[in-house]
């Protein structure tokens, strides 16, 4: 590994530790809990006024639509996928299963930190519920929302987009997760914290180790190789 890489992985651990400790150090997560609350309250208030917002964050917080967020990455995907010869789709899916495996170790590493709150729509009292208010069970509350688990697999197809395929695939995949994760900040489902602080810390230090060094390619590799199919290498 190159000085140049290791520097950029100190840097990107740098970034995520001091983001996340910016927010678990002080008393009651200091600044950081008034822009919670702040934009907890201005989207919240709104529900009642706004019958328009009210309907968009009900369809986009339905499970269902989750779906549509999975739709857009596999587009994204599919892209490439096109393009390539036999053997270059099947390093495609090794790719693709080389995220997935990424994602759900990191997801179950996080549950490691020390850091568990109910949503805002569960810490707070007196406050409007999409599910209440329209009827569809949307995703509007959880018990334990840190760290953001949706947008922390959005961002993670965002880092293996800007890894292994294009600069212009990782900004499409960076709208993807703002689209995709904002609403759950927009309804109340997580703090803007548990995205903005708590996905992104985590991603910022994990993938920068795994998809920097050598590590990830060497999973790609063997899966290319060992996945069962056609188009194995002979050698």
């Amino acid at each position: 590994m190159t000085f140049n890489r290791l520097l950029a992985i100190l840097l990107l651990n740098a970034a995520g530790l001091a983001l996340f400790f910016s927010w678990y150090l002080p008393a009651n997560h200091g600044l950081w809990f008034v822009l919670d609350k702040n934009i907890f309250y201005w989207f919240n208030d709104r529900l009642v006024t706004n019958k328009a917002l009210l309907w968009l964050l009900a369809v986009t917080n339905f499970r269902a639509f989750d779906g549509v967020a999975l739709l857009a990455m596999g587009y994204l995907y599919l892209t490439f996928w096109r393009r390539e010869t036999p053997e270059g789709r099947r390093r495609l899916l090794a790719i693709g299963v080389a995220m997935l495996i990424s994602a759900v170790v990191l997801n179950q590493l996080c549950r490691l930190i020390p850091v568990s709150h109910p949503s805002p729509t569960r810490f707070f009292p007196n406050v409007n519920h999409v599910t209440q208010l329209t009827g569809i069970p949307a995703k509007d509350a959880s018990t334990n929302s840190f760290p953001g688990d949706h947008g922390m697999m959005l961002m993670i197809f965002a880092c293996f987009m800007l890894r292994y395929f294009t600069r212009r695939a990782f900004f499409i995949a960076v709208a993807i997760v703002l689209v995709f994760a904002t609403p759950r900040i927009m309804i109340g489902a997580h703090w803007f914290t548990d995205v903005v602080v708590g996905s992104l810390s985590i991603v910022l230090v994990g993938m920068s180790w795994w998809l920097i060094t050598p590590a990830s390619d060497y999973l790609v590799n063997a899966l290319y190789r060992y996945l069962p199919g056609k188009y194995k290498p002979v050698n």
